[in-house]
């Protein structure tokens, strides 16, 4: 949170600063010195805040250092309020005066005077206050020394800090509960007739947030017998993040020829990978994609390189990002995964917490569980997660216990469930994780109106409304805030009317 809130932070010191030059309001104390003085603290601070907000999941210490830093960014983002109602307010008065045609005095360029001691009181205290929040956030960021924070300012070393899982095509069956209603439909999709489909190829999406599924669906039908006999040849391609198309084409074409590959070249990898596939139904899956940037997805030349498949090819692709399937313009054949139902979440639970032994309901055990699966919210991560935590315990306090802490306090939880889902935090741009964060001020379970969350966000400025009203882009502003929503509105535990 604390990320959100200096970025938008910064932009409004910036705009501040901006305003003062613009319209020579001066404030002593040297209150413009002080505003940027504070800004290059803060980006100092910014640069160490991702491994910051990763540590106070564990870190007592670093949760206090956060909550004072956002003490401070928020009470200067009250004194920026206060300072731009100053400027307003000279704006006013000047365009009344001017409107009355009244006689007004030359006022040097470097000061401007209201000619009231109530005023020039009002404007010391603004930099006064600026001064002393100056001062204290010297302290904050002298005291992030103790705390080695690891700089993160490129995707590199943010992979770095939270590992990616690599997945393979490989799936133990009988560990597999559920999601029986969207394996059919895939499973129909994939083996579907040619001339079902007006194009030679199909792309499939398989859309939903970290821990719901995706990859555990699409191995699923990868191994399918069916799904075997259909196509001629099947690759499976972890992807991840960063998308690197060399990394990804080199992994297709040693997929097909059992070899490793040794050209970097694109171009050559390719039409390696067009040669073995010519006139072959392939099922080709990219699972965990995450770059939304078209120009990446066209290098890659795979819509050519299904052109020359046999007809009823198909790509399958599992992502957390609805614009993922937008960019690979696959919105109609996309399926998208909710949360796992109560019945199949218990059945998950118990086959790991009671696996060397027999569900005793009678000694309580069984009834503890289901309370611990009615908290894992229908996500399969956390249901694997707590069930293996529970799975040594022999006690009936040991399961209660599990069941009455704090998640994030519990043993094994912040690596295999925080850590991944995280990256979903970290992929989103500054703007909608302020939008994201701000649900929070809402109680549990609050019912979300969407046009009243939008005026709201933009209430706060978090939509950049202004900024796109002064330069004329009102259009590309309704977009904005279109794709804001999408980002937001598919979250669990967020219900909107």
């Amino acid at each position: 949170m604390a990320d959100a809130l200096i970025s938008v932070l910064l932009e409004q010191l910036a705009s501040v600063v901006y305003e003062h030059t613009k319209e020579a309001v001066t404030l002593v104390l040297n209150a413009e010195k002080d505003v940027k003085s504070f800004s290059s603290k803060l980006k100092a601070i910014q640069a160490v805040l991702e491994d910051a907000e990763k540590k106070q999941v564990t870190e007592a210490s670093v949760r206090d250092w956060l909550e004072k830093l956002k003490d401070v960014s928020y009470e200067m983002d009250d004194v920026i309020d206060e300072w731009n109602t100053e400027i307003l307010r000279q704006q006013v008065e000047e365009e009344g005066e001017n409107a009355k045609k009244k006689v007004c005095f030359p006022i040097p360029s470097d000061c401007f005077c209201f000619g009231q001691v109530n005023k020039a009181s009002y404007r010391h205290n603004i930099a006064k206050r600026i001064k002393e929040l100056n001062e204290r956030l010297t302290l904050i960021a002298n005291e992030k020394e103790r705390y080695g924070f690891h700089q993160s300012t490129n995707r590199g070393t943010d992979e770095q800090l939270i590992p990616r899982q690599k997945t393979t095509s490989l799936v133990d069956i009988s560990t597999i509960f559920g999601r029986k209603e969207e394996e059919e439909i895939l499973l129909r999709k994939l083996l579907r007739e040619s001339r079902q489909e007006g194009g030679r190829f199909l792309v499939i999406p398989i859309v939903g947030m970290g821990g719901m599924g995706k990859t555990t669906l699409a191995q699923l039908a990868y191994n399918h017998e069916n799904v075997t006999a259909h196509f001629d040849k099947k690759v499976w391609v972890c992807v991840s993040d960063p998308f690197d198309e060399i990394k990804i084409a080199k992994a297709i074409i040693e997929n097909l020829e059992r070899t490793q590959s040794s050209s970097n070249e694109l171009e050559v990898i390719l039409q390696h990978i067009k040669t073995h596939v010519e006139n072959k139904k392939l099922l080709l899956v990219l699972d965990d994609v995450w770059t939304e940037d078209p120009k990446k997805w066209e290098n890659l030349k795979l819509p050519v390189i299904m052109q020359s498949c046999a007809k009823g090819s198909t790509i399958l692709v599992t992502t957390r990002k609805q614009e993922v399937a937008k960019m690979m313009r696959a919105t109609s054949s996309m399926i998208h995964l909710d949360k796992l139902n109560d019945k199949d979440c218990l059945a998950l639970f118990n086959s790991i917490a009671f696996s060397d032994r027999e569900e005793d309901e009678s000694n309580g055990f069984g009834a503890i569980g289901a309370k611990i699966v009615e908290r894992c919210k229908g996500l399969p991560l956390i249901v694997k997660t707590l069930s293996s935590l529970v799975h040594d315990k022999k006690t009936i306090v040991e399961w209660q216990d599990v069941l009455d802490s704090k998640i994030w306090e519990l043993e094994g939880v912040e690596e295999q469930v925080f850590l991944p889902l995280l990256l979903s935090y970290y992929d989103l741009a500054p703007a909608v994780k302020r939008c994201l964060l701000y649900c929070a001020i809402f109680p549990k379970d609050h019912e979300f109106n969407k046009d009243d969350l939008i005026k709201l966000w933009m209430s706060q400025d978090y939509l950049n409304w202004k900024q796109n009203q002064d330069k004329g882009r009102t259009g590309d502003y309704e977009k904005d805030v279109g794709k804001e929503w999408a980002k937001i509105s598919h979250i669990p535990n967020i219900t909107i009317k």
